[in-house]
């Protein structure tokens, strides 16, 4: 009997997934396109970013401690 309840809660949930990805408004292909090539840009600019911060801080640190010694 517990076995028959969970397969039937089961299949209520997957019921309900189904209808959700039912609601969802997909983009369409010239939208999902400019989304992507959006996404490209901005992570190889904040790559780049990350990359001139952290030279500038590995620059900064060298310099501190090479004072020191």
């Amino acid at each position: 009997m517990a076995e028959n309840n969970n397969e039937a809660t089961k299949v209520k949930f997957f019921d309900g997934v189904k209808a959700e990805f039912k609601k969802i408004s997909w983009p369409d292909r010239n939208s999902l396109g400019k989304q992507t090539a959006a996404v490209i840009v901005i992570s190889v600019i904040v790559g780049a970013l990350i990359a001139v911060l952290d030279m500038f801080f590995q620059y900064g640190f060298n310099f501190i401690t090479s004072i020191g010694g």
